[in-house]
């Protein structure tokens, strides 16, 4: 099984979610099987089908949540010392030639949100920039053709 990398705050948001999941929403969804139950005929009972299937997404994805935390390596937010290499866990200033610089914190797959400026370690910028350094340009393989970015910043 290959370690996930998360934040401490995205490992504790996971854990919420599967805690929100296993108490709440289990109880909900047994609440409405068992409303549906008393609905009458099973077998022609759209409101019972509906929550069976809500009961068997909520067990799957809390057996997803639970097999993701228990192999997940937590990174730390900051290094108490500087750095200049572009890891997990860090933020990246990067800049495209003729455009203008964008910040983003490499983060594992399952926390991944570019809207917040969260990229995974997975994604082609990503992958294409770990473990180089604050100077460096390098090639960006994409779907779409490939491009350079110049590493400004790394903190």
């Amino acid at each position: 099984m290959t370690a996930k990398f998360l934040t401490k705050e995205g490992f504790q948001k996971l854990q919420d979610e599967l805690e929100h999941l296993r108490t709440v929403k289990r109880q909900e969804v047994a609440d409405r099987l068992h409303e549906a139950m008393e609905g009458g005929e099973l077998i022609e009972n759209a409101e019972y089908e509906a929550a069976k299937n809500e009961q068997a997404f909520v067990e799957g994805h809390i057996q997803e949540l639970e097999t993701l935390l228990a192999s997940a390596r937590v990174i730390e937010d900051e290094k108490n010392y500087p750095v200049d290499m572009v890891e997990i866990g860090l933020t990246v200033t990067i800049q495209e030639q003729g455009y203008e610089a964008e910040s983003y914190t490499i983060v594992g797959a399952a926390e991944a949100n570019p809207r917040e400026g969260k990229i995974s370690n997975e994604s082609p910028i990503g992958k294409a920039i770990l473990n180089h350094t604050v100077g460096e340009t390098v090639h960006v393989e994409t779907p779409d053709g490939t491009y350079k970015v110049k590493i400004i910043k790394v903190k």
